[in-house]
């Protein structure tokens, strides 16, 4: 019996008092939960990390401070930045801060590589503006380039739906998403989904 979470009325798991739980509750599964915790022991110190700065910056600070905070307090030196072409502004922006804290940044655009969608083999129709040259985004050479350069922990900063996936199943180092891109939403998915049952409703 798979786990359905996201339809629970319960949230034992959060508050035990509350006393039972759903029948098909993870947390019944003690020896499947026992062998998952043994997985972090790699991770330990990165997962105390991530814990502290979630404990001190709950509700004050933004993601982006949690961001680098978490790159300085891990001691990486080197960070990747695999980001949109859209977003060359605010990469400039990130890369600034990351680089003020002494930290190095080696950045990946998404059209790295400029191979034309037509010569990936696409046809002229998966064009936004079909009859000219546009170059196919390259979320896995994003990823190797950022391998090549052993960076220690990586930023996603925009990338189209299933191109964050691709970059994210290639890149060798742990990575974090700072920004999801959403062109009609300001770049926030939340708000789709705050208003799903209003004005998107017929939109979705």
């Amino acid at each position: 019996m798979y786990t359905t979470c996201s339809s629970c009325t319960v949230h034992t798991c959060e508050k035990p008092e509350n006393g039972s739980y759903p029948k098909n509750c993870p947390v019944l599964q003690k020896e499947r939960m026992a062998e998952i915790l043994k997985e972090y022991e790699s991770f330990r110190e990165f997962f105390s990390v991530c814990a502290r700065i979630e404990a001190e910056g709950y509700c004050q600070w933004p993601r982006l401070k949690e961001t680098i905070l978490l790159c300085e307090r891990m001691g990486y030196k080197r960070i990747g930045l695999a980001f949109c072409a859209g977003f060359r502004s605010e990469a400039k922006t990130v890369e600034n801060l990351i680089r003020s804290k002494g930290l190095e940044v080696v950045s990946a655009v998404c059209k790295v590589g400029g191979i034309d969608k037509e010569d990936f083999g696409m046809p002229a129709d998966h064009k936004v503006h079909p009859g000219g040259y546009e170059p196919v985004c390259n979320p896995i050479a994003q990823a190797e380039l950022l391998n090549y350069a052993e960076t220690e922990f990586n930023i996603v900063l925009g990338l189209c739906v299933g191109h964050d996936s691709l970059f994210l199943k290639h890149a060798k180092a742990l990575s974090t998403v700072l920004v999801a891109k959403d062109r009609v939403l300001a770049h926030n998915p939340c708000g789709a989904i705050y208003t799903a049952n209003g004005y998107y409703k017929n939109k979705l």
